[in-house]
């Protein structure tokens, strides 16, 4: 960093932001760092106000999934807990991002002062890295501790605490010491080698004795660009490739060996195959509950290797695991490169003719017709519609479930980015993913119970006029908890629609009052020509799309 004769901290963040970051965008809520974001104005950084904190992080968790960039987000004391709230879908999903909150000062503290609450507690767990900066001095070396740690090893948010109700102690006040002490190196990187020769030897062998070998992709393999390594091991050695519901773009849906998903949100075809498989290999997965269904698919006597970029994640979900500590893109090239090549292999051509008959078979329901649209036909033409180089933002439950199962992504630039588990994100997040990758479409997925969190991102999709489409599965009803609800109800009366169900709301009429270009579909026939015309038009698009709240995904298959 080059300092001017007098470096204040509003310098310091701001050419960390432009110069070591190569940020252009932010997100924030006023009143936080407002010296600082004039300095970014100067820098020509666009500065995108939400209306609540919440949103400002999930707009910055989707512009750093899309852009590689790292996603930062502001908030002055008082709404610090609203963004670390916003922090835990960036912290799940492994997105590097800065959080940079303001609070009371020290001589302030115990003493019942206006706005005082400790921030550390409510960032400790949604954040890999968390601490005060209490002078402009320590300002330089906190935040390179804070940007190295969101991008080493296993990537996450990390989280600055700034004197002051604004930030602004820390950010209005001149730097007066060494000037070498502005210079601390802000990028970190996880390992980038290939895992040691012992160990590759040792997955080769495994390799070369499987049967029935299968591939399960997670979704740092997607944001590690790992698709070139993962098909052409696949290629190499027959095996089936199977994705987390995050990794599910990392390779074409159409690349012959493509499975489909496996979990808890997977199709019955899948977890039936997985449960057969004799040799698991993850490539940038963390091998949680749902992708295992508890740990049971595949059974703890599997074998299995774990390629991950963090020698830490080797071997946390499964016992008996052979980890490959490396580049993931580079380590599965390296085991295609030297695998004896399996030319016919019957346990492949039986994995992918169980998804595609599955598939063919759930879709030909899905178009018949209907008084009201099926979301998996939704879901499907979605991905018929979707630009070679489109981006489709999901939201959690069955927005996820819908596109996990049935949204094709046949062009290798095509991504697939869903929520971890906060219901409302896809919204805020796809704002700022649009904002992350201009030239590119960017189409939201979500339901009319997701869009209502945060509705009044519209005026900001408007505002910054973000060429963002909407689509919305307007069923008016929590779609995935209506049917666990009419369950209870069976035998008892009542009224379940206090549970899950909306009055019936036009969003497209909604959207109008915004000055959003909108559209209403009623008629399945309709769905992609209208999301063809939406993306066509380069501007803010609202399409609501009524469907049937009694569609209902089928289960799993667990043991």
């Amino acid at each position: 960093m080059t300092s001017s004769p007098s470096t204040t901290g509003a310098d310091i963040i701001a050419d960390t932001i432009q110069h070591e970051e190569k940020v252009d965008t932010i997100f924030f809520v006023d009143a936080v760092l407002r010296h600082t974001l004039l300095r970014l104005e100067e820098r020509g950084i666009t500065r995108v106000l939400a209306h609540s904190e919440k949103a400002a992080a999930y707009m910055a968790d989707g512009y750093a999934r899309i852009s590689g960039k790292t996603g930062i987000c502001m908030a002055q004391a008082v709404g610090a807990a609203n963004l670390a709230a916003g922090l835990q879908d960036g912290y799940l999903d492994r997105v590097p991002m800065l959080a940079l909150t303001g609070r009371k000062a020290d001589t302030h503290l115990d003493r019942n002062a206006y706005q005082e609450v400790a921030h550390g507690p409510m960032y400790s767990s949604v954040t890999s890295y968390s601490a005060q900066v209490r002078t402009v001095e320590e300002l330089p070396r906190m935040l390179g501790n804070a940007l190295r740690a969101s991008r080493t090893n296993t990537q996450r948010p990390v989280h600055l605490d700034l004197d002051g109700l604004k930030g602004d102690k820390v950010e209005e006040a001149t730097f007066a010491g060494d000037k070498a002490l502005l210079n601390f190196p802000a990028s970190g990187r996880s390992v980038s080698a290939l895992p040691d020769a012992t160990a590759l030897k040792r997955a080769l062998k495994l390799l070369a004795e499987a049967k029935r070998p299968m591939l399960v992709c997670g979704v740092s393999s997607l944001y590690a660009k790992a698709g070139e390594g993962i098909k052409a091991l696949a290629d190499t050695c027959g095996i089936p490739i199977a994705t987390s519901v995050g990794g599910r773009s990392v390779v074409e849906t159409s690349h012959p060996n493509h499975f489909g998903v496996v979990g808890t949100y997977s199709a019955p075809y899948a977890n039936k195959h997985l449960a057969q498989s004799d040799l698991v290999i993850y490539v940038g997965c963390h091998m949680g509950d749902q992708i295992s269904c508890d740990w049971t698919i595949p059974s703890a006597g599997t074998k299995i290797i774990q390629i991950d970029t963090d020698a830490a994640e080797l071997g946390r979900g499964y016992p008996n695991v052979l980890g490959l500590c490396g580049d993931l893109n580079k380590t599965c090239l390296a085991l295609a490169g030297n695998a004896e090549p399996v030319l016919a292999n019957g346990w492949l051509t039986q994995c992918t003719s169980a998804a595609r008959d599955w598939l063919a078979g759930s879709l030909a329901n899905a178009h018949e017709e209907a008084e009201l649209i099926p979301a998996p036909r939704l879901a499907f033409e979605l991905g018929e519609a979707l630009p070679k180089n489109g981006v489709v933002v999901a939201d959690t439950g069955f927005s996820a479930t819908w596109t996990a199962q049935y949204t094709g992504f046949n062009g290798a630039d095509q991504t697939y980015l869903r929520a971890a588990g906060s219901l409302g994100w896809a919204f805020p997040a796809a704002i700022g993913a649009q904002m992350g990758a201009l030239d590119r479409p960017v189409v939201c997925f979500t339901g009319d119970g997701a869009f209502y969190y945060h509705i009044g991102e519209l005026e900001t999709m408007r505002r910054w006029n973000v060429p963002l489409v909407v689509v919305i599965n307007n069923n008016s009803a929590l779609g995935q908890g209506l049917r666990s609800v009419k369950k209870l109800y069976e035998n008892r009366d009542g009224n379940l629609g206090d549970l899950v169900e909306f009055k019936k709301t036009n969003f497209a009429e909604m959207a109008k009052i915004y000055g959003i270009t909108s559209f209403r579909v009623e008629k399945a026939e309709d769905i992609r020509p209208t999301i063809e015309k939406a993306i066509a038009l380069k501007e803010p698009v609202i399409i609501d799309v009524v469907t049937d709240p009694d569609s209902n995904p089928e289960p799993a298959w667990v043991l």
